[in-house]
C-alpha cells in the first residue's frame, strides 16, 4: 500500500476535526449494518465511495484526461465533503494519462532536424510508428500527474486530497488489511478525501475465476471499489461509467429498457453486452461488484458520469434520492414499479378506448352507483386521514376542507358522473369532418383517446372518481398519484373504481401509484406518460412545470382571479357576486383575488356598502397602491398586486376605467376567469371581447368557473394554456384526433401530372356514427 497526502494550506485542528465529525452524525445519521431500501433514504448516507470508470475520466478520443468532465465531479464531491459527509473516490486514468505523456515524450525525443525535414504526411506516420505502450509503464508515468490534478482541483474548494495505491495483497494480508483499513479511518477522520487506485505500475494481470470464497478478487476498480465499500462499511457506492444504468440487453438494440431498482436473483433475465471503449470491466463486472457490495450491507447505484447534460449533477442528484441510473436493492416491492403500472394502464387503456361508448358509459354509472352504496366506507377512511391530519398539524385550515368529504359531496359527486357517463356516448370515434379527397378515396378526421394521464393531486380525494370517470368515458389510461394525507380515502375509492371497471375487465386501466415515487420521477417517464394534469396548490403546479421532461402539462399555475365593478354596476349585484366570489370557497382556485373598483364609485353609498359586507364576512382587506392614495387611514399595502391569498383575503384597487381595468388584469392576472359587473351591455360586451383569459363572466360570480357547473360533469382541472384544452377542462379536452383514409390502391403518383386522377377536396356532411 502506498499514500501520498495531498498539499494542504493547512490541516484541520482537532477541535474542528471534532465539531465536523459532530455534526456528520447528527445530520448523517444512517448506521452501516444493513443497505438502504429506497432512494430517499440517500439523503442520509453519510460515507459515500464514488467509482470513476475509465470511460468517465478519458477523452472519447483516448487522448487523455477529460479536464471538464473530472472539474465537476470534484466539485460535486467537495459540496457532499463540506455539508459534512465522509467522501472517498475510486479512481481510473493513471494509464491513459501516463499513456499521452509517454506518446509526447517520444514524440519529442525524435531529433529536431529529422522533425523539421519530415513531411505533413510523413509526420503522421511518424505518429503512427510509436510502438504500443505497456499498461503498467503507462500507469507508473500516469500516476503522479493524476493526483496532482486532483490536489489542484479540490484545492479550489479548500478540500484537502491523499492518495491511496492498493493491490489484492492489501486486502488478502491480514496486517495489510488492517493497516489500509486504520489509514482510511484516520483521514476521514481529518476531513480528508482519499482518492484510491490501484497501483497499476506493478499489479500482475487478473487471473480468471480467482475469487476466494465469499471474497472478491481486485481485477479491475469495479471490484476494488466495492471490496472498499464493504471494508470501510459505506452506506453508498457509486459507481460512474458511460451508460446510463443496467439494461436488460445491451445498450442500443431493440427494446432495450433501462432497469430502475436491480435485485439479487434478477442477473437470469440480463444479458450483456461488450465491455466499455477503455478499461478492463463490462457491465457484467459491475454487476458482481455491486451485487457482492450489497451483500455486504453498501447500497450500490451504476449511473452514467459521461452525459455532458447530467454529469454536472449527477452525483448530487443521486444523493438527494433523485431517480439517476440503476439501484441495487435487496428488498422487492410488493406491488408492480411504476413502469410496469404505466405499462399496464396504456395496455388497458387500450382496451378501455375499444369498448362500445355504452360500455364506457357502464363502467362510469357503476362507480356513480358505488360511491353511494359505499358511502359509509368512504366516510369512515376519510374521518382516519382527517384524525391524522389533524393529529399532526400538517395541513391548514384550507386543506383540511379540501381533505373533508361528506354525504352531500358524495351525492354532489354521484351526480356529475352520471352526467359524464351520458356524454362519453358522443366521444371516443366521433367523426369530426369528412373530406373526398378523390373518387374512392375519402378523409376522416375521428376523436381518440390521448393515451396514458398522469393526475398529481393534493388533499383532493372527491378528485380520484371525477378524473377517473372522465379518463374513463375519454378512453384513456390513467395513473394517479395522491397526496399521502388521503391514503386511506383514496385507497377506497381506487378500489370501487376498479370494481366497476371489472364489469369488463379492465381494472389495470386505471393505477394508483401508491409507491414512494418522488414526484419529480414521475415527471420524468416521458416515454410512459402523455399528459401530465396536476390538481392542487400553484407551488404543485409551477415545480410540475418544471420538472415535467418532455411531458406536456395541462394546467394553470395561479388563480388570480378578478371582479371588476364598472361605475354602471347594479349594487345588489355587485354585493351578491363579490360575496360569493370570495367568500364561498376562498381557497378554491376560482375564488377572487382582487376587486377592481371605478374611481367613480368611492365615497358612495355602494362603496360604503361593499366594505361594509366584506368586514361582516371577516375578509381581510389590503389596498392597491391606487386605492391606498384616496384613504387616510388605510388598510395593509399590499405586497404585489399578482398574489393568490386562497383564504378570506383580497386585495382591492381603484380603476379609471373598464380600459384601466383590461389593462390591470393583462398585466398582474393569470389568464384564469375575471368578471365584469355592469349593466351597460356595450362595456360588457366589450370587457368580454378583448379580456385575454379562459373564462370571463358579465355579472356573474367568479365561482361558476368549474366543469360541474358549466354542464361537463366534472373536469380534471382549468387550463390557462393557449392551445389544446382551455378553461375547465372536461371530457372534449381529453381527446385529440387521428386520421383515417380508406382507399382502393391510390398512389401519390395517380395524382401527377402524368397522372389519371384529379383531387376534388369536397367536403362530406358529419354522420353522427360513431366509429368502433
Amino acid at each position: 500500500m502506498f499514500t501520498r497526502l495531498a498539499l494542504c494550506s493547512r490541516l484541520p485542528s482537532r477541535s474542528w476535526q471534532s465539531t465536523v465529525r459532530e455534526y456528520s452524525q447528527t445530520k448523517f445519521p444512517h448506521s452501516h449494518g444493513r443497505a438502504l431500501v429506497h432512494r430517499s433514504e440517500f439523503r442520509q448516507a453519510r460515507r459515500i465511495v464514488v467509482k470513476l470508470g475509465s470511460a468517465v475520466v478519458t477523452r472519447g478520443d483516448e487522448g487523455g484526461l477529460a479536464l471538464g468532465r473530472l472539474a465537476s465531479i470534484v466539485e460535486q464531491v467537495a459540496v457532499l465533503q463540506n455539508q459534512g459527509r465522509e467522501m472517498m473516490i475510486v479512481t481510473s486514468g493513471a494509464v491513459a494519462f501516463g499513456k499521452q505523456r509517454l506518446r509526447h515524450e517520444i514524440l519529442l525525443s525524435q531529433s529536431v532536424r529529422q522533425a523539421l525535414h519530415t513531411g505533413h504526411n510523413q509526420l503522421k506516420e511518424m505518429v503512427k510508428a510509436i510502438p504500443v505502450l505497456e499498461a503498467r509503464a503507462c500507469a507508473a508515468a500516469g500516476q503522479s500527474g493524476l493526483m496532482a490534478l486532483y490536489e489542484a482541483m479540490f484545492t479550489q474548494y479548500s478540500t484537502c486530497t491523499a492518495q491511496i495505491l492498493v493491490t489484492n495483497l492489501d486486502f488478502h494480508d491480514e496486517q495489510k488489511r488492517r493497516n489500509l483499513s486504520s489509514t482510511l479511518h484516520e483521514l476521514l477522520r481529518m476531513n480528508i478525501v482519499p482518492i484510491i487506485n490501484t497501483n497499476d505500475a506493478v499489479i500482475p494481470p487478473p487471473v480468471p475465476n480467482s475469487d476466494l470464497q465469499g471474497v472478491i478478487s481486485i481485477k479491475d476498480n469495479d471490484s476494488l471499489a466495492a471490496r472498499l465499500a464493504v471494508e470501510m462499511k459505506a452506506d453508498l457506492l457509486i459507481a460512474l461509467s458511460d451508460v446510463e444504468g443496467l439494461y436488460d440487453s445491451p445498450p442500443g438494440t431493440d427494446n432495450a429498457k433501462l432497469i430502475d431498482i436491480f435485485y439479487p436473483g434478477d442477473q437470469q433475465s440480463i444479458t450483456y453486452g461488450s465491455k466499455s471503449r477503455v478499461g478492463m470491466g463490462g457491465m457484467e463486472a459491475k454487476v458482481k461488484a455491486a451485487l457482492w457490495a450489497l451483500q455486504g450491507g453498501t447500497s450500490v447505484v451504476i449511473a452514467n458520469g459521461t452525459h455532458p447534460k447530467v454529469t454536472g449533477h449527477v452525483i448530487t442528484d443521486i444523493v438527494d434520492g433523485k431517480k439517476v441510473g440503476t439501484f441495487f436493492s435487496e428488498v422487492k416491492p410488493a406491488g408492480p414499479t411504476v413502469e410496469q403500472q404505466a405499462e399496464m394502464a396504456r395496455s388497458g387503456g387500450r382496451v378501455l378506448a375499444s369498448l362500445l361508448p355504452e360500455e364506457r358509459g357502464e363502467i362510469i354509472f357503476r362507480l356513480a352507483e358505488l360511491l353511494t352504496e359505499k358511502k359509509e366506507d368512504i366516510l369512515s377512511a376519510n374521518k382516519r386521514d382527517m384524525d391524522l391530519a389533524r393529529a399532526s398539524g400538517s395541513l391548514s385550515l384550507q386543506l383540511l376542507n379540501r381533505l373533508s368529504l361528506s354525504t352531500s359531496k358524495l351525492n354532489s359527486l354521484a351526480i356529475g358522473l352520471r352526467q359524464i357517463a351520458v356524454s362519453s356516448r358522443d366521444s371516443v370515434g366521433r367523426v369530426l369532418r369528412r373530406t373526398r379527397v378523390a373518387n374512392n378515396l375519402e378523409l376522416e378526421q375521428v376523436t381518440v383517446p390521448i393515451g396514458v394521464l398522469l393526475v398529481i393531486f393534493e388533499s383532493r380525494p372527491d378528485c380520484l372518481p371525477q378524473v377517473s370517470a372522465l379518463a374513463i368515458a375519454s378512453g384513456n389510461a390513467l395513473l394517479l398519484k395522491g397526496g399521502k394525507e388521503a391514503a386511506h380515502t383514496n385507497k377506497i375509492l381506487h378500489q370501487l373504481t376498479q370494481e366497476a371497471l371489472s364489469i369488463h375487465g379492465i381494472q389495470d386501466a386505471i393505477q394508483l401509484v401508491s409507491t414512494r415515487e418522488d414526484v419529480e420521477d414521475l415527471c420524468r417517464l416521458n416515454k410512459l406518460i402523455d399528459l401530465i394534469i396536476p390538481r392542487g396548490s400553484s407551488e404543485l403546479v409551477r415545480n410540475i412545470q418544471h420538472a415535467a421532461k418532455g411531458i406536456p402539462v395541462l394546467g394553470h399555475s395561479e388563480g388570480i382571479c378578478h371582479v371588476y365593478i364598472d361605475s354602471e354596476a347594479s349594487i345588489d349585484k355587485a354585493i351578491d357576486i363579490i360575496k360569493d366570489s370570495k367568500c364561498d370557497y376562498p381557497s378554491a382556485c376560482n375564488a377572487m383575488e382582487t376587486l377592481l373598483i371605478h374611481r367613480d364609485l368611492l365615497r358612495t353609498p355602494m362603496f360604503d356598502q361593499i366594505i361594509d359586507m366584506m368586514r361582516a364576512e371577516e375578509v381581510k382587506i389590503h389596498a392597491g397602491p391606487k386605492f391606498a392614495s384616496y384613504l387616510t387611514f388605510s388598510p395593509s399595502e399590499v405586497k404585489s398586486l399578482r398574489t393568490e391569498y386562497g383564504d378570506l383575503e383580497c386585495c382591492i384597487e381603484v380603476v379609471d376605467s373598464m380600459q384601466d381595468a383590461l389593462d390591470h388584469v393583462h398585466k398582474y392576472g393569470s389568464s384564469h376567469t375575471d368578471v365584469i359587473v355592469t349593466e351597460n351591455e356595450e362595456t360588457a360586451e366589450q370587457f368580454l371581447q378583448q379580456l385575454d383569459s379562459a373564462c370571463v363572466f358579465w355579472n356573474a360570480s367568479t365561482r361558476f368557473a368549474d366543469g360541474y357547473r358549466f354542464g361537463l360533469g366534472a373536469e380534471v382541472g382549468i387550463s390557462t394554456a393557449r392551445i389544446h384544452a382551455r378553461g375547465p377542462v372536461g371530457l372534449e379536452g381529453l381527446l385529440t384526433t387521428k386520421w383515417v383514409l380508406r382507399g382502393e390502391g391510390h398512389t401519390v403518383a395517380d395524382f401527377s401530372e402524368q397522372g389519371s386522377m384529379k383531387y376534388l377536396h369536397e367536403n362530406i356532411p358529419v354522420s353522427q356514427r360513431i366509429l368502433s
